[in-house]
């Protein structure tokens, strides 16, 4: 039995890449240079991970796009 996929990553990435290349080696040394999360449950496990081995800014800005992370993507569209 197949587990149901995790959703896409809403868009607007682009703050979650730089928090990714700014704690890669600190946080996410496991992971491979050119790895980026691309669902929400990568997301939410590099963020996780982020915040567990970061500094209190790691731990702010992570737990910042966690929230963002988590949106439904409904709630993006209301403002277009």
């Amino acid at each position: 039995m197949m587990e149901p996929m995790s959703p896409a990553l809403p868009p607007g990435g682009e703050a979650l890449r730089r928090l990714v290349d700014e704690y890669r080696s600190r946080c996410l040394w496991f992971l491979g240079p050119e790895y980026y999360p691309a669902t929400t449950d990568e997301a939410l496990r590099v963020l996780e991970s982020i915040q567990r081995h970061g500094d209190l800014d790691a731990f702010k800005q992570a737990g910042e796009l966690k929230r963002w992370v988590l949106v439904p993507s409904s709630g993006l569209s209301a403002g277009s």
